[in-house]
């Protein structure tokens, strides 16, 4: 292939000055759009499917293929920054709008089970636009010396550095070869114990419906250890997975002591990758504090950090400022409510619960609310303050031993 040339979905070899050519989804759906018909079920789409097919850019291998929800962050959040600088009450409600619509667009990925880069690609370019804004915009002013500019620097180098790692393998179970059925398959049908994952009394009928963010069809059994741990089988993975591991439906994989799917990474938060997130949230919370006491120390000079983000006249007197202080405020936005994930994650690793079992605890009432209800304790794994955060520094420091169910 040439650098302008590809292979489409449906395997014909395709080039890039043809992007606008043959789409007889798209030909149909504009006749039936000038005669007035209706669009036949799925049209609309396979017209998606077919632009997002095309949407390439050249390269020495062949023409690359452009996720397109990485495309809207890079556009449309220095257009409403810039526009929100305009005009306090502009900025005010371009603010507000911006957490409701990232809001509403994860419930619809969320409902339809999608994996989307959309959120990856709006963190990681809110990092570099305000880094850029920060050295273009507060730096030139004369108020922030050279070390405080490294030292922020190397802050968000070490968060990128750890938001790689937690980007890697959280702990995923080997899929077994030929996707075949282990011979405990017939004990499924059996009744089922309370299992390690917070579950009580769920019959084999009932446990097929989906279960915080399981897909349907998982069967519980109890297979011991020889330590006398119980495992669960899986169904989509055709596999048997130890005590506290649980299954993805957006990565279709089943995980090591699954936290949750998080967005921000796309990826799952499990065994390997839990401490890399929390070593990310950290090290994004102290640079983004950081910088933010930088920024309005120097555009509202002589006010104290509380009092700066809230009144701070001279703010609007030039573009540059009114700038800054929208970006101020958007990482307020962002810091918040990652402060948020951040107090959750550490008072769940203080009580020795992941995200998965307090949400099935939750489900099925067997988990007592502690500190009004900011955590969900089953009560199985809580060894104390010291021992479970002992248990937790530890994740992944020797490879979990697979016993002979696992290689089945």
């Amino acid at each position: 292939l040439c650098c302008c040339e590809y292979v489409d979905r449906r395997g014909r070899r395709n080039h890039l000055a043809a992007c606008c050519c043959d789409c007889e989804e798209l030909d149909d759906g504009c006749d039936r759009w000038l005669t007035c018909k209706s669009l036949p079920p799925g049209a609309l789409e396979r017209i998606a499917d077919t632009i997002a097919d095309r949407l390439r850019v050249p390269w020495f291998s062949g023409a690359v293929k452009i996720n397109v929800s990485l495309v809207p962050p890079l556009v449309l959040l220095p257009v409403f920054l810039h526009v929100a600088a305009l005009h306090f009450l502009l900025g005010l409600i371009i603010l507000t709008s911006l957490p409701v619509v990232v809001l509403w667009y994860y419930y619809l990925t969320h409902r339809r089970k999608e994996r989307t880069l959309f959120f990856l690609s709006l963190g990681l370019f809110s990092l570099g636009y305000m880094y850029y804004v920060f050295l273009r915009e507060v730096v030139p002013r004369g108020h922030v010396e050279h070390s405080q500019v490294v030292t922020l620097t190397c802050g968000l180098i070490l968060m990128l550095a750890a938001l790689s790692r937690a980007k890697k393998d959280p702990g995923y179970l080997p899929i077994p070869a030929g996707n075949e059925k282990p011979s405990h398959q017939g004990l499924h049908n059996k009744s089922i114990r309370e299992s390690s994952s917070g579950l009580h009394g769920i019959s084999g009928a009932a446990s097929s419906r989906a279960v915080n963010g399981e897909a349907k069809g998982y069967c519980r059994m109890s297979a011991e250890q020889p330590t006398g741990v119980k495992k669960d089988w899986c169904t989509k993975c055709q596999l048997v997975r130890p005590a506290r591991a649980g299954h993805c439906r957006l990565c279709g994989r089943c995980v090591r002591r699954l936290d949750h799917h998080c967005v921000w990474i796309n990826s799952c938060v499990g065994e390997q990758n839990h401490q890399a997130f929390i070593l990310a949230l950290s090290f994004f919370m102290l640079t983004s504090v950081y910088g933010i006491t930088l920024t309005l120390h120097t555009i509202c000079r002589g006010r104290s950090l509380s009092v700066a983000l809230f009144y701070c006249p001279g703010a609007y007197s030039d573009y540059s400022s009114a700038l800054s202080f929208t970006c101020v405020w958007y990482c307020a936005i962002v810091t918040a409510g990652m402060g948020y994930i951040l107090l959750i994650q550490l008072l769940n690793i203080s009580y020795n619960v992941t995200e998965r079992e307090a949400r099935l605890a939750l489900r099925d009432n067997t988990g007592r609310r502690l500190l009004g209800g900011l955590v969900i304790d089953p009560g199985q794994y809580n060894r104390g303050l010291l021992c479970n955060w002992g248990h937790f520094l530890s994740l992944g420091a020797s490879p979990p031993q697979r016993s002979a169910e696992d290689i089945v």
